[in-house]
């Protein structure tokens, strides 16, 4: 179902609420905001469209879990202060995103101007989808602009609250995502190959589900891989089995080879003797001759070779979940072998989840080489598993 695009809102010197996503690591310290800021660059062309269009553009977002409390540790204004730089021009942060100083502050912008709320789960009626919560937000604007891909799967009162009160649509950002991933899903250039990695089988279940008629290829890394090789009768060490998920990857593999659809699982990986970052012994073995006690650590060079090799010949990628242990160093090879061959595919329309896979293409320096970025971790995986998002379903029709 087609939801109205930004174009067809009028918000030419209109007040804009516009639920971005800006949840950032931002524990990690201030200094850490530019180097996990994909969310903020990833709205400002919705941002740059309303300030273009003398809007008055009013941000509101969530930080981190804090229970419905204030936190100090977790106020949105380093994140604005970020936000700022990135735009070029001022960002004002308030203290709160409800109230009677807030709506000063917004009755005192000017044509052009852009403030930044509040932590709405400073607030317990966001999460509770609370009617007066949103009411309160609602209040502030004239209309309002879905921009937060990330949690267009949560039913809070920001996300499908606020849009039966408000003319609505889909930002920019949220159009892109809905598009790109549409397009991979429904009309897709062949060969169409599934990258999944990741810790869990589980974590993926409802995805492989969703894309299994759709597949030409399926490529298998991470720890999800373990249970696949353990599935097919191998030795995987004390690596950590889904003792419950083996059967459901045994069906997917007999439905695989029933449909004609490419299974490439690595036939070699990385090892260590201890699942930590420097462990005292490290070796390459072939997948079926995990020694005893090792543990499964990334899918080995000749995998790596093998995956890259064969996804050069395919036409769209979705890719969701890294090949190894990506954040320990030492085990972060196949997911960068892996990755510069998604990037560098020519003619091929490549797909990133969001979350982790997010964060670790961002780190390798190969967000521009990338058809599509989501922004979105849960809400990507939802999409892709045919879910309908209620932070979309809760927009008006085209």
């Amino acid at each position: 179902m087609v939801k109205r695009a930004l174009s067809g809102l009028d918000v030419d010197g209109k007040r804009v609420l516009v639920r971005v996503d800006f949840n950032i690591p931002i524990e990690q310290g201030i200094e850490a905001i530019a180097a996990y800021d994909q969310r903020l660059r990833a709205t400002l062309p919705t941002i740059r469209y309303l300030v273009e269009r003398d809007a008055r553009v009013i941000l509101c977002s969530h930080l981190g879990r804090p229970g419905g409390k204030v936190s100090d540790s977790l106020r949105l204004a380093p994140v604005g202060d970020r936000l700022a730089e990135l735009l070029g021009q001022p960002v004002n942060s308030l203290s709160d995103c409800i109230g009677p100083e807030v709506g000063a502050s917004v009755d005192a912008m000017q044509p052009r101007d852009v403030v930044l709320l509040e932590n709405l789960r400073f607030h317990p009626g966001e999460e509770a989808n609370d009617s007066e919560f949103s009411s309160s937000l609602a209040s502030l604007a004239d209309c309002f602009v879905m921009d937060a891909f990330a949690v267009t799967h949560r039913a809070h009162a920001s996300t499908v609250g606020v849009p039966t009160i408000l003319p609505s649509a889909m930002g920019l950002l949220v159009q892109r995502e809905v598009e790109s991933m549409g397009a991979a899903l429904e009309n897709p250039e062949r060969p169409l190959a599934a990258v999944m990695g990741g810790a869990k089988v589980s974590d993926k279940i409802l995805v492989l589900e969703n894309l299994l008629d759709k597949l030409d290829r399926l490529y298998i890394g991470g720890g999800m891989a373990v249970t696949f090789l353990n599935a097919s009768g191998m030795n995987t060490g004390a690596s950590s089995i889904e003792e419950d998920r083996l059967d459901f990857a045994k069906s997917i593999m007999e439905r695989l080879r029933h449909r004609g659809i490419q299974l490439h699982m690595p036939g070699d990986v990385v090892v260590a003797s201890q699942f930590e970052a420097d462990p005292p012994e490290v070796r390459t073995s072939p997948a079926g001759a995990v020694p005893d006690g090792w543990y499964i650590m990334d899918i080995g060079p000749e995998a790596s070779a093998q995956f890259s090799s064969s996804l050069a010949e395919c036409k769209t990628i979705i890719w969701n979940g890294p090949m190894g242990v990506f954040e320990m160093p030492r085990f972060s090879q196949g997911t960068r072998v892996v990755a510069d061959a998604i990037a560098s595919a020519e003619g091929t329309t490549s797909v990133v989840g969001g979350g982790s896979t997010a964060e670790t293409v961002e780190e390798l320096g190969l967000m521009e080489k990338m058809t599509h970025v989501s922004t979105g971790g849960g809400a990507s995986l939802e999409f892709l598993e045919g879910r309908e998002l209620p932070g979309i379903a809760a927009l008006p029709d085209a």
